[in-house]
């Protein structure tokens, strides 16, 4: 595995090892060692699986109590995967990273506690699985307003057209506002 720091140094770009022939292919998604001795020590409590339609844009969520780490990869189709730093006290507050997984390029990112997370379907259908270091705590959850003009996210919106909303993604918070980790 190859393990890439993005813009943001904590986010963290994973490369697997791709094992192909004629029958398929075999990759690891995880090792604990592998992962310690890239400085990612985290302990995953429970796996997450998600999938959307094209032009679906879910995010930005974080758990303010009870934060979380996810380790997140695409098994069907593609998507623009997006991390915010939310740590006060780093030096890329308000800032964010953002890179395509598909299950073509069989690509994960890490996303420590600190940050909001969400995503954007590129493909007609996609499906996320992911890893958290936490459990879905409700009452602590957060979201931030995905086209905040303070962040800035360059999503890459199909045809310049607004994307497929939930309620809750809809009327997030603005960033100015949002509860933030020290």
């Amino acid at each position: 595995m190859k393990f890439i720091p993005l813009s943001i140094p904590d986010i963290i770009l994973i490369e697997p090892n791709v094992f192909s022939d004629e029958r398929g292919f075999f990759m690891e998604v995880y090792h604990a060692q592998r992962f310690a001795e890239a400085g990612i020590n985290a302990s995953f409590v429970q796996d997450n699986h998600s999938g959307s339609k094209q032009n679906i844009l879910r995010g930005l969520h974080y758990q303010i109590i009870r934060p979380q780490g996810k380790l997140v990869r695409v098994i069907s189709g593609e998507v623009f995967d997006v991390a915010v730093d939310l740590r006060r006290s780093s030096p890329t507050f308000g800032q964010w990273t953002g890179v395509k997984l598909s299950a073509e390029n069989k690509l994960q990112i890490w996303i420590p506690i600190g940050f909001a997370h969400g995503f954007y379907v590129i493909s007609d259908w996609a499906e996320i699985v992911y890893k958290t270091t936490d459990h879905y705590y409700p009452t602590g959850e957060r979201t931030v307003l995905w086209n905040d003009s303070s962040i800035g996210i360059n999503w890459p919106l199909i045809s310049d057209q607004p994307p497929t909303l939930s309620q809750k993604d809809a009327h997030g918070t603005p960033f100015v506002d949002a509860d933030m980790f020290e």
